[in-house]
């Protein structure tokens, strides 16, 4: 990956002089590579909020002003545009395909997302009550065991193969697992589906009867895939290009990424956002459970609102907005936790304590609703969403192994435990 970097200046720390370099968009940076060799000091930065880890070329978010690019193209426009194949290509590729390109491409993902038949055998290994997020890891860390013929990162012609099987198997896993929880026989895809509509197939059908995908129900869903696909150096994101920097398989880096997404402070926060509204209840509710968000005394945190990176209205949940009254229309549900959602939302846009801290609603708020009128149960939000985010680790994960500056990951620390010491004897202490 050719650097586009542009030194702007210079900044003098300790007295040395470091380059100051400006991307396409976005903060300028600080080059501190040489900083410990020129001075014998390190920055201290945890959750690396102020430390650029990589140069990368797939996503862009200005927080301040609620943009999310792929690749440069606006997110609302792919969404309304795109769909999750082409998407999908453009992230890797870094151009939107030609109509041959995408062909090919979506053919290749189609012609793997079957599994190795052995590979059933590995979930019976799993409790009947397993969480869907912990048969997932074990399940696609256990593809490098199946598939060990296109594990070597250093040729081309495997990592693209491991890409290819690892965006077409995702969905059979993720359904697999579904499958699994709910106690029904695992379903085969089908080559004629479209990518999304053959996941809502194998999640849904069942033998005694035909099944017939809903097209509006399977284009909200590849929406909400579109939307999750990437989003910068979040802390899933970060843990792949971190596993991937040791030179670990792609499969086990992206069992790595699904680990970390199933914390609650990561993906698990469209859950939250809807188990809050069934906790309100009705519209009527909404007033007092404003007031208690407000109170610093109370406990109460109202989910779904404000984001670590948008200060601003997430542009994701615009689209996820209408994406879920789309569905729910479709399905003919008149679910009460909408009107309870658009209250709130309401409240919030124009209260002036949510408007000072920005607290605008991001797209856990409503995506949540969504997955819930499409029929997953809440224990599947999250797989869903590695799911989606599955394309952006693969594309993060081969654009650090062709960035010529990357190095296994070491963060430094600022030591505070005890001053050295000698020991002492069992019989003396």
């Amino acid at each position: 990956m050719e650097s586009t970097l542009n030194q702007t200046g210079n900044a003098t720390i300790e007295g040395e002089d470091f380059p100051v370099y400006s991307g396409t968009h976005g903060n300028d940076v600080i080059d501190i590579r040489t900083l410990t060799k020129k001075t014998g000091k390190f920055t201290f930065d945890p959750g690396f909020t102020s430390t650029a880890s990589c140069e990368s070329k797939i996503t862009f978010i200005d927080g301040n002003e609620g943009v999310l690019l792929y690749r440069g193209y606006p997110i609302e426009q792919l969404a309304e545009h795109s769909d999750s194949i082409e998407t999908a290509y453009l992230l890797l590729h870094g151009e939107l395909p030609t109509a041959d390109e995408c062909t090919d491409f979506r053919s290749s993902i189609t012609y793997h997302t079957m599994v190795h038949e052995h590979f059933k055998q590995f979930f019976y290994g799993f409790r009947r009550d397993a969480h869907p997020m912990a048969v997932m890891c074990g399940a696609v860390g256990a593809l490098s065991a199946f598939y060990h013929d296109s594990t070597d990162i250093h040729d081309p012609k495997h990592r693209e193969v491991a890409t290819h099987r690892m965006i077409a198997k995702i969905p059979t896993i993720a359904a697999m697992a579904y499958k699994y929880m709910v106690g029904q026989p695992f379903v085969h895809p089908r080559n004629d589906l479209h990518y999304t509509e053959n996941f809502l197939r194998m999640c849904f059908s069942v033998p005694a009867e035909d099944y017939e995908v809903n097209k509006t129900l399977a284009a909200a869903l590849d929406k909400i895939f579109i939307l999750h696909m990437d989003h910068e150096q979040n802390a899933s994101t970060s843990t792949v290009r971190l596993a991937g920097s040791s030179g670990a398989n792609p499969f086990a880096c992206i069992a790595a990424g699904i680990a970390c997404l199933w914390g609650p402070s990561h993906g698990g926060a469209n859950e939250a956002a809807l188990r809050m509204l069934m906790e309100i209840g009705t519209p009527d509710r909404v007033g007092e459970y404003v007031k208690r968000a407000k109170d610093k005394d109370d406990p109460f945190r109202l989910m779904g609102f404000g984001h670590r990176v948008y200060k601003n209205y997430d542009p994701r949940a615009k689209v996820m907005q209408k994406a879920c009254h789309e569905v729910l229309e479709a399905v003919g549900i008149q679910d009460p936790l909408l009107d309870v959602a658009t209250k709130l939302e309401k409240i919030a846009l124009e209260d002036d304590y949510f408007v000072e801290k920005k607290l605008y609603p991001n797209i856990d708020f409503y995506s949540g609703i969504t997955l819930r009128a499409l029929g997953f149960p809440t224990e599947m939000f999250t797989p869903l969403f590695a799911l989606a985010r599955t394309v952006g680790w693969i594309a993060q994960w081969q654009e650090m192994l062709e960035d010529p500056n990357q190095k296994i990951g070491r963060p430094r620390q600022i030591y505070t435990g005890a001053a050295k010491r000698d020991y002492v004897p069992l019989d003396a202490r």
